[in-house]
């Protein structure tokens, strides 16, 4: 009795760790399913492929580089890291670090604006209603120009 419910377990866990694999490994003909979830042929052998390999005794490393011996690295959802795909998982570490460059280079220069701190320096001076005005629209900057749809024709067409 102790030794069938042993099998059993061994066959769960079998089948647990054969699942989890399966749901790692993408489906070479649908591509975005993995051959869990997949019904084409081709899944269906990868399914049986890699329950043999774990009744044989491999572990789940072994089975994964395997199948990537056999398929491809692009059969593993998850690519290894190395020299080839470094681009590939840095690539969002950059983009975030360009958007955080950008936005720390803007606020550096809206904080070191002349403009602006002239009028941090004026609004602190006692000065009659008359030379605020005209100070304030001395200093105060004109507003961006955005460029008409017109011009931008004329200047694409070279005109």
């Amino acid at each position: 009795m102790a030794s069938n419910d042993d099998e059993l377990k061994k066959k769960q866990m079998a089948d647990a760790r054969a699942r989890n694999i399966s749901r790692n490994v993408r489906c070479t003909d649908c591509g975005s399913q993995s051959i869990e979830d997949s019904q084409a042929d081709i899944a269906i052998l990868l399914r049986k492929l890699i329950r043999d390999e774990i009744q044989a005794g491999k572990t789940d490393k072994e089975v994964y580089k395997k199948l990537e011996d056999d398929f491809g690295e692009t059969v593993l959802y998850a690519p290894k890291f190395d020299l080839q795909t470094a681009a590939l998982w840095l690539s969002p570490l950059l983009v975030a670090g360009a958007a955080a460059g950008i936005w720390a280079y803007n606020r550096h220069r809206q904080k070191t604006n002349v403009h602006i701190m002239a009028l941090n320096l004026v609004r602190g001076v006692p000065l009659t209603p008359k030379e605020k005005e005209t100070m304030l629209d001395l200093l105060t900057p004109p507003p961006p120009q955005r460029p008409s749809p017109s011009s931008w024709w004329r200047r694409w067409r070279g005109q």
